[in-house]
């Protein structure tokens, strides 16, 4: 939850016009529990969407960080309250990114890499993303943590949610 960059994401949504919301997993910092090998987790993020509905409406954009972005795509598929999906860090070639769905085509979807990441390398995420039409942005130089590129990878995010209709719609209301 106080991750540099699930900090700079949260950043780039509140400022697109987003309310958000950031959690701990069972077990993790204060909160109660204990590591559940992503299964509980998975109950986890949905109650944080059940949450975030409650407290914020729709629309609603759903992501992760690492380990988060596996685990919100196995609780956020097929949930029709979702109008899209934020994937940073994907962990494909760790035991958390085996078996972990691809949004539905329906849902945009923005996965942003590092060019070193060695836990989710781009190309893994290529081939995970082949004829899905989901956005895959690459960040020049950055590891699995985004070093020295949190700045573009905040402005990639906002980028992304700009595009979105429900955004553009929502700027366009009067304050």
């Amino acid at each position: 939850m106080h991750n540099k960059v699930v900090y700079r994401a949260a950043q780039a949504l509140t400022r697109s016009g987003y309310d958000t919301l950031r959690f701990n997993f069972r077990g993790v910092g204060l909160s109660e529990g204990r590591y559940d090998s992503g299964h509980g987790e998975i109950e986890d993020y949905r109650a944080a969407l059940d949450e975030a509905e409650r407290t914020a409406g729709r629309p609603m954009v759903a992501g992760g960080f690492s380990f988060g972005s596996a685990v919100g795509l196995k609780a956020a598929a097929r949930d029709p309250r979702l109008e899209a999906f934020v994937a940073l860090g994907l962990p494909l070639a760790s035991e958390s990114g085996r078996l972990v769905p691809r949004p539905p085509r329906e849902v945009p979807s923005l996965f942003v890499v590092g060019e070193n990441d060695t836990f989710g390398p781009p190309e893994e995420l290529e081939r995970f993303l082949a004829g899905s039409g989901h956005r895959m942005v690459v960040i020049p130089g950055a590891d699995h943590f985004f070093e020295g590129q949190l700045e573009l990878l905040g402005e990639t995010i906002a980028g992304f949610l700009a595009s979105l209709p429900a955004v553009r719609a929502r700027s366009e209301t009067p304050a």
